[in-house]
């Protein structure tokens, strides 16, 4: 196995820095929430309720724009029976996130709940609570997985190291800020992995459509080059396995503690509405470069 020393730096330096803003912002808000006599546990858990729009923003959108959602958009674009008419995940996710801002996110900060269960234990009691918690945790078990999977993935690719090690490296990293600094650090790294995402997607699409392999992508969006068209298109017989993965994808992503843990942790009922509404544009604004690599693909 031949390591490529350059992206070994290039992953190192990222890995520090994240491991940096991470420290550097749970020792920044180390006493917040303490003057208005706020729990310690609740202030690690909504980062004191003073997340304002532009870092809620980006930590809202960075919720949903992970390893799985940019790797699988591309993917799908790419795949032949499918393509773009079957990357539902952009549009399915934003419309989670409007109908969320919509109808939940105000009257859940209003109420100043701590998690998202905290409406049925109120009302059905904490065996209820208890119960609802196992396929929430559940969730939370194979999102982690489906990203740092995307990642080790990405890694052993570009960089040729093992998969494992890469995943092992990365959760512990997460884990070890997470502790230190509760949502503070994670909103605070998100910024800066959501950056470094759109930036380099960026500057890898540019390279990829000027290769001399590579079709004219609106060429093969229509007409059959190397393989059945980018475009992709939804089959009679298929509609309502479509309609099903399109409703689970817009509704699935709204009972999800990460989503009610940034609306919860936003300094007012109005601002959680706003950043539910401003992620739901980060997801599609996200997605451009994915679906573009995977039209790229479909055309080499």
């Amino acid at each position: 196995m031949t390591i490529h020393v350059e992206g070994l730096v290039a992953i190192a330096v990222f890995y520090l820095l994240i491991l940096f803003v991470g420290i550097w912002a749970a020792w920044k808000n180390k006493h917040s929430g303490e003057a208005e006599g706020t729990d310690r546990s609740e202030t690690i858990m909504v980062g004191g309720r003073d997340i304002g729009l532009f870092v809620g923003g980006f930590t809202m959108t960075a919720t949903w724009v992970g390893g799985g959602y940019i790797n699988g958009t591309a993917e799908y674009v790419y795949l032949p029976d499918y393509g773009l008419a079957w990357a539902q995940a952009p549009f399915g996710y934003a419309l989670s996130l409007v109908v969320g801002g919509l109808f939940f996110a105000k009257p859940m900060r209003s109420r100043g709940y701590v998690t998202m269960l905290d409406p049925f234990q109120q009302l059905y009691g904490k065996r209820m609570g208890g119960l609802l918690f196992i396929p929430a945790l559940m969730g939370e078990i194979f999102w982690s997985a489906a990203i740092l999977s995307a990642l080790g993935a990405t890694l052993s690719v570009i960089v040729d190291i093992n998969i494992k090690m890469s995943v092992v490296i990365s959760a512990l990293i997460a884990i070890f800020y997470t502790l230190v600094g509760g949502l503070y650090s994670v909103a605070y790294t998100d910024v800066v992995q959501l950056f470094c995402i759109f930036v380099g997607l960026w500057i890898s699409v540019p390279f990829a459509l000027s290769n001399a392999a590579v079709s004219d992508i609106t060429v093969t969006a229509v007409k059959t080059v190397y393989q059945s068209p980018w475009r992709g298109s939804v089959k009679k017989e298929d509609t309502w396995i479509w309609i099903d993965n399109f409703c689970l994808l817009m509704l699935g992503g709204i009972p999800w503690q990460v989503y009610f843990q940034r609306v919860l942790s936003a300094s007012s009922a109005t601002y959680a509405q706003v950043l539910s509404f401003l992620a739901a544009f980060g997801c599609l604004v996200m997605a451009v470069p994915s679906v573009l690599i995977g039209a790229i693909g479909a055309s080499t």
